[in-house]
């Protein structure tokens, strides 16, 4: 037998070989299990039915400790069981989903949100991250950039949905994310958050092509009129990218 050589025909190279082989096999199902913490099970597209579950797929509950207090687990066994407010075009997996309401109140398509804590996102020193330029009198705008407060808000069809109150800025990255619009009318509640990166000032105006100016009386309203949580903020922004897709039936149509 030659050196290294464990029988006439094993030899360490090779238990080396095998040896890896096995621990990257190890690997590859530890790591495919763990990323399956979130978003699993999965559900089969025609039936609702729970797929790859058991502990060969599913790994078992692990618990963090969240920076602003509490506990959350993982995976939660949590599923998504809110009703779907639309019908499948036919029965084979994949096929589209045809709304059956106003799709971009009911969370269809890209109107869709997640059910995300229902409170504020914070910054590390503990505060509300996401708060109106009126609850800080130490923010301002820096006067080369346009100052949106008092402007008209354009949808899509040109009417005129109401005017800018207030500007929303992120106390964490000190960017603007929302801005404050009245809605014109006599409506109730009449305030509704608009996302900074739906808009382009022009004009002395702010244009919003997502959505239609009477459709602005539909966005999603937060609880507080000082705070979103980062539930309401996935409505709104959900409801305004439905907007670029169910706003008008015309869109939702092929080009040619």
């Amino acid at each position: 037998m030659g050196t290294g050589a464990v029988t006439s025909y094993i030899d360490v190279a090779q238990i080396t070989l095998y040896v890896f082989w096995i621990f990257f096999a190890g690997l590859v199902w530890y790591l495919r299990r763990e990323d399956r913490r979130e978003g699993y099970p999965l559900e089969s597209d025609p039936s609702g039915r729970a797929k790859d579950e058991g502990f060969l797929f599913i790994p078992e509950p692990k618990t963090f400790h969240l920076p602003h207090g509490g506990t959350y687990s993982a995976p939660s066994g949590h599923r998504d069981t809110r009703p779907i407010k639309a019908e499948r075009a036919a029965a084979w997996p994949g096929a589209p989903l045809v709304p059956t309401g106003n799709p971009m109140v009911d969370g269809v398509g890209p109107a869709s949100w997640a059910e995300r804590a229902d409170e504020p996102d914070m910054t590390f020193e503990n505060h509300v991250k996401i708060r109106p330029m009126r609850s800080d009198k130490a923010l301002y705008l820096a006067s080369e950039d346009p100052d949106p407060r008092g402007m008209e808000v354009v949808g899509a069809d040109g009417d005129v949905a109401g005017k800018i109150r207030d500007i929303w800025v992120d106390h964490a990255e000190m960017i603007i994310r929302y801005y404050e619009v009245r809605l014109a009318g006599k409506q109730r509640d009449r305030d509704r958050l608009l996302p900074s990166n739906c808009v382009v000032i022009k004009n002395g105006k702010v244009h919003v092509n997502s959505i239609l100016g009477e459709q602005f009386v539909d966005v999603p309203r937060t609880a507080s009129p000082d705070q979103v949580t980062l539930r309401e903020e996935d409505k709104i922004m959900g409801y305004y990218a439905g907007g670029r897709l169910y706003a008008t039936p015309y869109r939702a149509e092929p080009l040619a």
